[in-house]
């Protein structure tokens, strides 16, 4: 039975006019926030209001690179190499951390968002070339990663502190990935269904698998997504089953 853990959301994905989610509400339940950095979503005034918002809440804070497309709001993937993905990710982290100066805030860790994510879950060079980007950048940068991923695996080899992550509204598949967003079941609506399935692998370590049975995974963070409707009612209903069970919410930088 895991005694404390982490609970993350995306957050900052707003874009000039356009509002994304409630962050102000968001940032009162999670113990992390994942931001924006511009290439999916976000620009300069997102990141440094969210930002300040997270700094007056306590919440840790860390940079959300993913592909450059605003318009498929990052999950679709866009043809690059290995090298020019880690150049991307290394200048989408470097903005927040510039912005994140000036709001007086530190930026403790990366999370790749989206496609980006998933190919890096199956794709050991791609794995290895954010990794190697995080290394690079000043800070110190832990790496949060979806559990059992190649990206856990480079991160590891690349000396990085990483943490493992688990969703608590994505359907899970047999081998431990993500059930992809177009298939039936694949995101999760139900805020007492998630947080039920969140208390058993607290308990247990084993996640739900789509279609029956279930799969062990390793994790010490655990994300809502913060850009649907209902997320945080989601959120809040997932960590008060967490907490009613024991099981502490603190930010994984501190576990």
């Amino acid at each position: 039975m895991l005694r404390e853990i982490d609970l993350n959301a995306d957050l900052g994905e707003g874009f000039g006019p356009w509002a994304m989610g409630d962050d102000a509400a968001m940032l009162g339940v999670v113990s992390s926030a994942n931001l924006a950095c511009g290439g999916h979503a976000g620009d300069p005034e997102v990141m440094f209001a969210t930002l300040r918002l997270a700094a007056e809440r306590g919440v840790v804070v860390g940079a959300h690179p993913g592909f450059a497309d605003l318009a498929g709001f990052g999950r679709r993937v866009i043809p690059m190499t290995p090298d020019e993905i880690g150049r991307m990710v290394a200048a989408q982290v470097g903005t927040l951390q510039g912005v994140a100066a000036l709001a007086g805030v530190a930026v403790r860790y990366v999370k790749a968002h989206g496609a980006l994510a998933n190919l890096a879950a199956d794709r050991p060079d791609v794995a290895a070339a954010i990794a190697g980007a995080v290394r690079a950048l000043p800070g110190g940068l832990a790496l949060l990663a979806i559990s059992g991923t190649e990206l856990e695996i480079e991160g590891r080899k690349a000396g990085l502190k990483v943490v493992a992550e688990v969703f608590a509204d994505r359907a899970y598949r047999a081998d431990g990935r993500l059930v992809p967003r177009g298939k039936a079941g694949a995101v999760l609506e139900d805020a007492e269904a998630a947080a039920e399935r969140m208390l058993q692998f607290a308990q247990s370590g084993r996640m739900p698998v789509l279609g029956g049975g279930d799969v062990q995974l390793e994790a010490r963070s655990v994300c809502v997504h913060g850009d649907s409707p209902d997320a945080v009612a989601m959120a809040r209903v997932v960590r008060t089953r967490l907490e009613g069970a024991g099981v502490a919410i603190r930010p994984f930088a501190t576990i």
